[in-house]
């Protein structure tokens, strides 16, 4: 009875713990910082925001700030959500050497306990203004981000901005002003106030337009314009290691210009008042693509020009940005808006918001004569490929789910992209948006077309700055305007099923993928400048991504190579006793497609070397398009209108 009187009381005890572990499990709230919600009311008065950026060799940004406040706490943010990362990226990182003051005295500050985004600090009473100094320290290697060098600079005021909390950000006014190095020129989309030397005073303007509106600066200037004689001018500011840099021949002018024109075409509409491409032309500078409403921030090789057959798969770059003037910053997903920089977006649209500009990246390209149309087929080939061959991962995961990965991955490289995938919105949301294109031509005897879409849901409300959100209802009655359909269930067995139909487009717009063992010269110019990691001249045959020197970057999930236990990581040091080259693989697989003997890898992953064989014997595959039956709605697509 003893014992069994404890065993019992045991277990009662036990039942009573779990309940009260249960319940404080039930009422525990996540802590979120003691931050004041925004609210759509005015911040009194304008702050003034000083940023000297003349000093490049070190890469410091230095900042002041001259704040109107009130007595009582007083909560500064620095942003964290930016608009076109869709991600908590706000480099809070390189914020140093942070000092409030007031009337010359110094107040101490805090640092929010769960949001370190977030600092507090306490205004006594009389005090009116204070004043706020500290360092933006900007990277100083390639894999930090090379935002300054000796002759130009990438100025995000997203980074060198602190703003107080409990106002939405269009309701927070800013003067700006910008120290730059001795006799260098700028391009910026904010309306330039006075200038005294190397000085530069803006008018006042709201915070979501400041961060809006990043600033390019350098040595070697020339802005062109696109649009010559329009009250809404359109200008190519580049900035260049060299003078020679920035050099356009009048074909590539005229290329250029024509992308403009084609936007109109398309859009039937603009919303804004002028717009610059910031464009650098560098080796040093790090690469940029990233959106705003007036302007884009814009980077490619030093030889974009000076070579532009080899460039030719940079030159998509220019029309994706410019067409997120329209679908992004003007219509805009209803989750990716935010009252301020610090409230958490939602990326559940992101394959309209970049899938569809993606696509239009690709046509606007194809139209201005940026490319020809076998330019075009040769880059539309290498995207349907990746989801022939290339992505396995959507055998467990969706396009709607991968637009979690700017939170997830926040583009850090990845040991297994092809099976983990990496934001697919992008390209997967691109041929969904073809298919969608060849559908509505299908339906309406190609009478109307996704133009017509872009018309009636972009091009609403010209000349208005105002952003205009959308929903998933909102996309599918839009396509129904143009072409009744059920494009509910069409979408969703794109984005929320798994194995999506995505090369389903090709076919639908008349064309064939096909696999041979030549290269297309788009092929070739992709895998010239990107990285390791990126490279895709062995993907689709023995199954590895590899840089030149030797480094693999991925290796293809279940693929032949993956099959035989090769590691992404590893470095390729020779083949069948020969001392890796890309030439030496490509004759090795040639090789195997006669000789049935495996072929021999010498890996190296970290201090450990071992010969891997690999049982590959189907030579070389390089993707391409080859018409097949049925009308040709690839190159009606692609015809400047």
């Amino acid at each position: 009875m003893s014992a069994l009187h404890f065993h019992v009381s045991d277990r009662v005890r036990l039942a009573v713990a779990l309940a009260l572990v249960a319940g404080a499990a039930f009422a525990y709230e996540v802590p979120t910082g003691d931050v004041p919600a925004p609210q759509d009311t005015p911040y009194p008065g304008t702050i003034t925001l000083v940023v000297d950026a003349s000093d490049p060799s070190q890469g410091i940004f230095r900042a002041h700030e001259t704040i109107p406040v009130q007595a009582g706490e007083l909560t500064l943010l620095y942003p964290q959500w930016i608009p076109g990362a869709h991600s908590p990226v706000g480099p809070i990182d390189k914020l140093a050497g942070l000092t409030i003051t007031a009337n010359g005295k110094p107040l101490a500050w805090t640092r929010d306990k769960y949001n370190v985004f977030a600092f507090h600090v306490d205004v006594p009473q009389g005090v009116s203004g204070i004043d706020v100094d500290y360092q933006y320290l900007s990277g100083r290697s390639e894999s930090q981000g090379i935002e300054i060098t000796g002759k130009m600079m990438d100025l995000s005021w997203s980074s060198l901005v602190l703003y107080p909390a409990g106002h939405y950000s269009r309701q927070i006014t800013y003067a700006p002003s910008v120290k730059l190095p001795q006799g260098w020129q700028f391009g910026v989309a904010l309306e330039k106030s006075a200038q005294s030397g190397d000085t530069v005073s803006f008018k006042p303007t709201t915070l979501n337009t400041l961060v809006d509106s990043p600033m390019y600066a350098g040595l070697y200037f020339k802005r062109v314009d696109l649009d010559p004689g329009a009250k809404v001018p359109v200008h190519l500011d580049l900035f260049g290691d060299e003078p020679k840099d920035i050099e356009m021949t009048p074909q590539q002018l005229q290329q250029h210009r024509n992308l403009v024109t084609q936007a109109y075409k398309l859009f039937d509409s603009h919303h804004y008042d002028h717009y610059d491409f910031l464009y650098s032309i560098s080796d040093q500078l790090s690469g940029n693509g990233t959106e705003h409403h007036q302007s884009s921030e814009d980077g490619a090789d030093a030889d974009y020009f000076t070579d532009w057959n080899g460039s030719v798969g940079d030159r998509d770059l220019l029309a994706h940005e410019y067409t997120h003037s329209w679908n992004g910053k003007f219509r805009r997903p209803a989750d990716l808006w935010t009252p301020n920089f610090n409230v958490p977006m939602g990326d559940s649209l992101l394959w309209v918001y970049e899938g569809q500009t993606q696509y239009w990246g690709f046509v606007l390209t194809a139209r201005a004569g940026l490319w020809n149309a076998q330019q075009f087929r040769d880059a539309m080939a290498l995207v349907a490929a990746k989801y022939d061959r290339n992505r396995p991962g959507f055998e467990w995961r969706t396009i709607q789910d991968t637009t979690n990965d700017p939170t997830i991955a926040e583009r850090a490289p990845l040991p297994y992209r092809s099976w983990q995938m990496s934001e697919e919105y992008y390209s997967a949301g691109q041929m969904m948006w073809l298919a969608v294109d060849a559908k509505i031509r299908s339906l309406t005897h190609d009478r109307k077309s996704l133009d017509d879409f872009a018309k009636a849901f972009f091009g609403v409300d010209n000349g208005s700055f105002v952003t205009k959100t959308y929903t998933f209802d909102d996309v599918v009655a839009a396509l129904n305007g143009v072409a009744k359909y059920d494009w509910t269930g069409f979408l969703r067995i794109h984005v929320d099923a798994l194995n999506p139909p995505l090369v389903d487009g090709i076919a639908a717009a008349g064309w064939k993928l096909v696999y041979n063992d030549k290269p297309s010269d788009m092929e070739k110019a992709a895998d010239k400048d990107a990285p390791a990691r990126h490279k895709i001249g062995f993907a689709y045959s023995i199954g590895l991504v590899i840089g030149k020197d030797g480094q693999i970057g991925d290796v293809r999930w279940n693929g032949p190579a993956f099959k035989a236990g090769i590691t992404s990581g590893a470095t390729l040091v020779a083949v069948n006793g020969h001392a890796y080259k890309s030439e030496v693989l490509k004759d090795a697989i040639v090789a195997a497609e006669s000789d049935r003997k495996p072929i021999e890898l010498l890996l190296k992953y970290q201090d450990e070397y071992r010969t891997v064989p690999v049982d590959y014997h189907d030579g070389l595959q390089y993707p391409h398009l080859v018409r097949a039956g049925g009308p040709d709605y690839l190159s009606e697509i692609i015809k400047a209108k």
